[in-house]
């Protein structure tokens, strides 16, 4: 809304009068000025209005930006922090599979040297095995061999007493003697009866050792003199004449006896 200005004093007491009553003055002549202030008063308003608008817009958004920063500083702070943590994890779990792995290589050249050992002993009991086995066939052969030659010796043994009976019976008659066990296997006891006249029933005995092919007398009852024993032994011994050594044994029980 403009209003014309009107100045508040005339100017027609400025100039000097006229010549002429009717005559035009300059002021008249001016053109007329309307300022409107109003109207730029109210354009500055507005103007101050959207600028505080504005300002008041670029605050609230430089604190939401700002509170959206501080969040999102935080959430990767927050990213952070876990991502250390899972690091942290990581390398604890590094750690502990690294150890699991020393563990397990420990373990497995344990095992390897369990096995290498087991295999060892394992060749060892088979050599010895083989070993065995062999010593048992060749055992097995001898004593086959052994029990052969003993069969065939104990056949010989049976023919010759067969063939020797007789005449063993033949001798103890003579001799009055009779063969005893001497509670080893390796001993024969020869009694003699009938040695002395005047007590018939007296005996005189003698233990003889056969374990050897040397003959050797162990006890004798009387005791006989060992020079005398000696030389029968001797004899038996050289000449493999047992009935004259059972002889010479009789004469001299009864030598000792008298």
């Amino acid at each position: 809304m403009t209003s014309s200005f009107e100045p508040s004093l005339s100017t027609s007491g400025m100039r000097p009068p006229l010549t002429s009553a009717d005559a035009p003055s300059m002021a008249d002549s001016l053109p007329s000025i309307n300022f409107g202030f109003e109207d730029l008063r109210n354009r500055m308003a507005q103007f101050t209005a959207r600028f505080d608008a504005f300002i008041e817009k670029g605050r609230k958004q430089i604190l939401e930006e700002r509170n959206q920063f501080k969040i999102g500083l935080a959430e990767l702070q927050e990213d952070q922090r876990m991502k250390q943590r899972d690091i942290e994890i990581l390398n604890l779990k590094s750690q502990t599979h690294d150890q699991t792995i020393q563990k397990e290589a420990a373990e497995a050249a344990e095992m390897h040297s369990t096995i290498s050992s087991v295999k060892m002993e394992r060749d060892s009991r088979l050599a010895k095995r083989d070993r065995l086995r062999q010593q048992i066939n060749e055992t097995q052969k001898a004593i086959s061999q052994k029990m052969e030659a003993q069969k065939a010796h104990a056949q010989h043994l049976d023919a010759q007493a067969r063939l020797n009976m007789p005449e063993l019976e033949f001798w103890q008659d003579y001799l009055c003697l009779r063969i005893e066990g001497a509670g080893r296997e390796d001993r024969l006891k020869f009694v003699f009866s009938h040695l002395l006249e005047k007590d018939w029933e007296a005996e005189a005995w003698f233990e003889l050792g056969t374990s050897s092919r040397d003959y050797e007398v162990f006890h004798t009852r009387p005791k006989v003199d060992r020079d005398a024993l000696n030389g029968v032994l001797d004899n038996l011994n050289e000449d493999r004449d047992f009935v004259a050594f059972l002889k010479r044994m009789r004469r001299l029980l009864v030598e000792t006896m008298k």
